[in-house]
């Protein structure tokens, strides 16, 4: 799973969202805090470094022994990152014809056509997984009546309409979602080998039961 490595110049709220200033100041910090000057490598590097690391990474779980390596994007950012080093890692010679099969993924993706609301920022979906997981940082009496302004937040469903019910419902089907995905790369490594197909996502709709 992937929490960290987006660059801190182009992909935090702090440091990109219109109301940035109102989110540092709610967490006691400067504005300046998130300049770009204030970091010691240029978006483009820090995008460059984070990508060497996620090919590392993968080059390892493959030296191991693995057959799929699945990077999972908890922070929503990270999945782009994700996707290009695994189309990249697939594309190794060694790699692509005897060694591992990379594959990258973030739970809203694969929810998309079943839940109206699945992806958003600090809204009702990502709380609700923090209710599920993690319910001792979720304190819902902080917020305002429905229809209030928010600082940060954004999406679909209100983050006053959250319970953990939900976050485990949705967990749990981008789990079992995620599970037959790798499944199925591992029964047909040849189908998601070749340009650009390793990123190909519900092939195994139509093998159920294969």
């Amino acid at each position: 799973p992937l929490y960290y490595g987006e660059s801190r110049v182009e992909a935090l709220m702090e440091a990109n969202a219109a109301d940035r200033d109102l989110i540092a100041e709610r967490m006691g910090l400067s504005p300046d805090n998130f300049l770009p000057e204030r970091q010691p490598f240029t978006a483009t590097e820090q995008a460059l470094n984070y990508h060497k690391l996620l090919l590392h990474i993968l080059a390892e779980a493959e030296s191991l022994g693995f057959e799929v390596g699945v990077l999972v994007a908890g922070h929503y950012p990270l999945i782009d990152h994700a996707r290009a080093a695994v189309l990249q890692f697939n594309q190794r010679e060694y790699s692509k014809r005897h060694g591992m099969l990379a594959w990258a993924f973030v739970d809203y993706l694969l929810l998309r056509d079943q839940y109206e609301e699945a992806g958003d920022h600090a809204a009702g979906w990502e709380t609700s997984h923090l209710l599920a997981l993690h319910p001792e940082t979720v304190d819902l009496s902080l917020l305002p009546p429905k229809g209030e302004k928010l600082i940060g937040v954004g999406g679909k469903m209100p983050p006053q309409d959250a319970t953990a019910e939900f976050g485990w419902e949705t967990l749990e089907a981008a789990a079992e979602i995620a599970i037959r995905e790798v499944h199925h790369r591992l029964k047909h490594k040849e189908m998601y080998r070749g340009h650009g197909n390793c990123l190909r996502e519900g092939l195994w709709r139509s093998a159920i039961g294969d």
